[in-house]
């Protein structure tokens, strides 16, 4: 999730586990810290871009390396506020807002490395999109209310509420996933179009509508489903995946990385001599976050020059229109779009 809602995140979180053992603006203020830490890894250049998209979410976003970094970040905390009584529960507070970072990034469908240093593979849930205000808003009235409600008990009361109610939003995405894939399988299946290898992630701020992906071979399929559509079949648009080119270039060690990154879901194509690999999970055919240049073909024993990260002007304010037409159930082909 974005950097903001993970601060809210953290702050509620602190909050609830400190209680009235400390000012809650102190439990807000460390929650909060601990809950922005896990997202200063954005500040390391590993010198390729798609190695900085890839090393993103890895070690600091580890469950067991964040548990331990509590320690000494509880004892800190101790030490400023001349609390050693409440090592224990500041333990608890700070491990919890370091700990829900990666949970809350889990999520979403970037890819966060959880179980580093065990493993490098990255998991992602993808039943929210990365900023959405129904999660978030809920977290800042919570924390809003316990820094400014005087009255203790009322103020964490709201804290909780706001807590438990954008936890549950996350339940919420999840069914509602899982409800979207169910449709979307049963409308490739009347296209008899394969539905083994499916993205259902929701697109942006919200998770009234949903984008699918399929994988095809040496194509994939785009749809669109809004939870008011109701009973429709989710209409497909087919485009070229660039799997013949991503096989005979399947020894590029670029393409091997976002491969396995992505799961598979990828394109490639040629730029004039220059190959072009897109991650198509986020973002909707034609506008993609993240689309490298990694150079020419290689020639056997070539080493693969820095990759360059290609960025796209977003038609934003088309997007947005469209954005919520369609969630109202109109069947509108998408911008930049060409139905085939």
């Amino acid at each position: 999730m974005d950097s903001v809602t993970q601060i809210l995140l953290g702050a509620s979180v602190g909050v609830a586990v400190m209680g009235r053992r400390t000012a809650l603006w102190k439990s807000a203020l460390w929650g909060g810290v601990a809950g922005l830490l896990p997202d200063l890894d954005v500040l390391i250049d590993h010198g390729d871009p798609i190695l900085n998209m890839i090393r993103h979410r890895a070690e600091s976003h580890a469950l067991l390396l964040l548990a331990l970094w509590a320690f000494p970040m509880a004892w800190g905390v101790c030490r400023i506020h001349r609390q050693p009584q409440l090592y224990g529960r500041w333990w608890w507070a700070i491990m919890l807002a370091l700990v829900t970072h990666p949970l809350l990034d889990l999520m979403t469908i970037y890819g966060t490395q959880v179980f580093q240093p065990f493993t490098d593979e990255a998991y992602g849930l993808g039943s929210i999109f990365i900023v959405d205000p129904a999660y978030s808003l809920p977290l800042l009235w919570g924390v809003v209310a316990a820094l400014r409600i005087k009255t203790v008990g009322r103020a964490l009361a709201i804290n909780g509420w706001t807590l438990a109610f954008s936890t549950a939003y996350l339940v919420w995405s999840a069914l509602g996933q899982a409800g979207v894939a169910q449709h979307a399988r049963q409308s490739l299946q009347a296209l008899n179009l394969p539905s083994e290898s499916l993205l259902v992630t929701p697109t942006p701020l919200n998770t009234l509508l949903w984008r699918v992906v399929a994988l095809d071979g040496d194509q994939f399929h785009e749809g669109f489903y809004s939870w008011l559509d109701g009973d429709r079949a989710i209409r497909f648009v087919t485009y070229p995946r660039g799997g013949a080119l991503a096989a005979q270039n399947a020894d590029h060690p670029q393409i091997q990385r976002l491969a396995r990154f992505t799961d598979g879901f990828f394109k490639v194509h040629t730029q004039g001599d220059r190959l072009v690999v897109t991650d198509l999970r986020m973002g909707q055919e034609p506008d993609y976050v993240f689309a490298f240049d990694i150079g020419a073909p290689l020639q056997s024993g070539q080493t693969p020059p820095q990759s360059e990260s290609l960025s796209r002007r977003m038609r934003v304010a088309e997007g947005l229109t469209w954005l919520g037409q369609r969630m109202l159930g109109r069947d509108l082909p998408a911008p930049g779009t060409v139905n085939n």
